[in-house]
C-alpha cells in the first residue's frame, strides 16, 4: 500500500482545515504502518498501529470508516460486503475526508489478514461505543472465525485486541456464558500456535468469564493447569495478578491474596484509575481479614477518595471493635458492597472485629467479669455470658489475647504485657521488609532488556548510534504502551 505524501506546514496566515490530516488520512497511515510491519514481520509496527488506533477512538464516524473500507479492501469482497452492512447510513456531510486526496490518490488492494483483522477492530471498537451491542456480539463473532484460520505473528497483537472486545460484549449483553467453550477453544489454539501473548489475554478472559459466575473452582483448576510463561504485556499480567488475588481471597490464603492484589495495583497504570480502585478495595479487605489495618494515606490517594469512603468506615469500625458500628456501616454501604462482591467477605469480618474489641478489653483492664465483655462487644445473643466465654476462650486458644478465663468466678484475667522488643516480632517486620526490597529488585533485573550478541562482537559508531535510537523509541513505546489497553 502507498504510504500518503506528508503535507508541508502552512504559513500561519492561512489557516485552514486542510492544515490538519482528517481522521480518513491518519487511517491510511496507520494501514500503510500494519502493511510495512506485516511484510517485514515486525511486531512493534503492528503494536504501534493499535496504540495510534486507541487515539483515534473518539473521531470514528460511520462515513469515515466506510470511507476506509473502500480504500483498503476489495469493493465486493466477502469481508468488505460484511463489514459494510454493520455500519449505519449517515449523511455525508459528517464525513471528515479530504476527497480531492482520496480521488487522486489510487488504493492498492491488498488480501492481507491483518488489514482484515483491523477493519473487523475498527468496525468492532465503533459499534460498541455507540452502544450497538447486538450488532457488535455478530461482527466479533465474525472476527473470530476469521481469527481461526491465520496463523501469523503480526496477527497475534490484532487477534488479543479482537478476543478483549469479543468477550466484552457477551458480557455487556449478559451473555457471558455462552462463548466459554468458544474461548477454551481459543485458548487451546493458541496454545497450539505457540502464542503466547494471545493465551495471556484469553487466560485472563476465562478467569474473569468463571469468577463471572461465582466459579472459583474451575478457576482455579484452569489456572493452575494452563501454561507458565515470561509475561508479554504489563496490562495483562496485572490483570492476571487481580483474579489471582480473588481466587486466593476466597479460599482463604489471605498472605497470597493481599502480595497479588497490590502487586497488581502497583504495577497498573496510572490511568487505569478503575482498575486500580478495585484492587485497593480487595486489598483492604484482605488485610483486614488478616488482622491488619490499612494506613489512612491508602484511602487518601488522588481521584479515589469517593470510591474508597465505605471501605474508610468499615476499617475504623474494625479497628475501634465495635460491632454494632461494623453492622450500621455494613448496613449503609449494602448496595455499594453488592456491586462490588465483597458481601461474602465483610460478613467474614464480623469475627475480626470481636476479636480487635476482645484485645482493647483485655489492654485496658487486668481482670473483667465475662458480663461485662459481652456489654461491651454488644454481643446480641440469648445468652451473651455463655457466648461471651466461648469467643475469650478460642481467642485464648488462638494467642489473640494474653490472658486467662476464671471460670468459678467468671472473670478474664489479663496478663501484664511485656515489652515488644524482647520478643520475635520486631525481627519478622523487618525480615518482611528485607524481602519486600530483595522481591522488588529481584523483578527489576529481570525487567532488563539487553542488545543481542553485545559481548561477542565490537559495534561501530554507525550501529550504535542505530541501536541507540531503537532503544529510545522502544523506551517511548513500553512508556505509551501502559495507557492502552485499560
Amino acid at each position: 500500500m502507498t504510504q500518503d505524501v506528508e503535507m508541508k506546514e502552512l504559513p500561519s496566515n492561512s489557516v485552514s482545515s486542510s492544515s490538519t490530516p482528517s481522521t480518513l488520512q491518519h487511517l491510511k497511515e496507520i494501514a500503510s504502518l500494519i502493511e510495512t510491519g506485516a511484510h517485514a514481520r515486525e511486531v512493534r509496527r503492528i503494536v504501534r498501529a493499535v496504540r495510534l488506533t486507541m487515539a483515534l477512538r473518539r473521531k470514528l464516524k460511520a462515513p469515515v470508516l466506510s470511507a476506509f473500507l473502500n480504500f483498503v479492501l476489495t469493493p465486493g469482497s466477502d469481508v468488505h460486503t460484511r463489514l459494510i452492512l454493520f455500519l449505519p447510513k449517515e449523511d455525508d456531510h459528517e464525513m471528515e475526508v479530504d476527497t480531492a486526496s482520496s480521488v487522486t490518490q489510487v488504493p492498492v488492494k491488498h488480501s492481507l489478514p491483518e488489514i482484515e483483522i483491523y477493519c473487523y477492530l475498527l468496525v468492532l471498537i465503533f459499534l460498541i461505543d455507540k452502544k450497538k451491542y447486538n450488532e457488535a456480539k455478530a461482527c466479533s463473532s465474525a472476527s473470530i472465525a476469521r481469527l481461526k484460520n491465520v496463523n501469523r505473528r503480526t496477527v497475534d497483537v490484532l487477534a488479543s485486541r479482537l478476543y478483549f472486545y469479543y468477550s466484552l460484549c457477551y458480557e455487556l449483553t449478559g451473555d457471558l456464558a455462552e462463548i466459554r467453550g468458544n474461548l477454551l477453544a481459543l485458548h487451546r489454539i493458541a496454545t497450539l500456535r505457540h502464542d503466547e501473548l494471545g493465551q495471556e489475554t484469553l487466560l485472563n478472559l476465562l478467569l474473569r468469564n468463571y469468577l463471572h459466575y461465582n466459579l472459583y473452582d474451575q478457576a482455579e483448576k484452569l489456572r493452575s493447569k494452563a501454561p507458565r510463561f515470561e509475561a508479554h504485556s504489563n496490562q495483562q499480567f496485572c490483570r492476571y495478578l487481580f483474579y489471582l488475588g480473588k481466587i486466593r481471597t476466597i479460599q482463604l490464603e489471605y498472605t497470597d491474596a493481599k502480595e497479588s492484589l497490590l502487586q497488581a495495583a502497583r504495577k497498573a497504570p496510572v490511568a487505569a484509575l478503575g482498575f486500580r480502585v478495585q484492587c485497593n478495595k480487595w486489598a483492604i479487605i484482605v488485610r483486614l481479614l488478616l488482622g491488619e489495618i490499612p494506613e489512612r494515606t491508602v484511602f487518601m490517594q488522588k481521584g479515589m477518595e469517593g470510591a474508597l469512603r465505605p471501605y474508610f468506615e468499615l476499617t475504623n469500625a474494625v479497628r475501634i471493635g465495635d460491632l454494632e458500628l461494623f453492622k450500621s456501616v455494613a448496613e449503609k454501604f449494602s448496595i455499594t458492597f453488592s456491586s462490588d462482591r465483597t458481601n461474602n467477605l465483610i460478613v467474614r469480618l464480623r469475627h475480626n472485629v470481636i476479636r480487635t474489641g476482645l484485645r482493647n478489653i483485655s489492654i485496658s483492664y487486668s481482670r473483667i467479669s465475662l458480663a461485662d465483655v459481652a456489654k461491651k462487644l454488644r454481643l446480641d445473643s440469648t445468652n451473651p455470658v455463655a457466648d461471651a466465654e466461648s469467643i475469650v476462650a478460642k481467642a485464648i486458644r488462638d494467642g489473640a489475647i494474653d490472658a486467662t478465663l476464671d471460670h468459678a468466678n467468671g472473670w478474664m484475667v489479663s496478663k501484664e504485657t511485656g515489652d515488644i522488643y524482647s520478643t520475635n516480632e520486631p525481627q519478622m517486620a523487618f525480615n518482611s521488609r528485607i524481602a519486600f526490597c530483595l522481591n522488588m529488585h529481584n523483578e527489576a533485573v529481570r525487567a532488563l532488556r539487553f542488545p543481542p550478541n553485545s559481548h561477542k562482537e565490537k559495534e561501530s559508531a554507525e550501529k550504535r548510534r542505530e541501536r541507540q535510537q531503537q532503544e529510545q523509541e522502544l523506551a517511548k513505546h513500553i512508556a505509551e504502551e501502559d495507557d492502552d489497553e485499560f
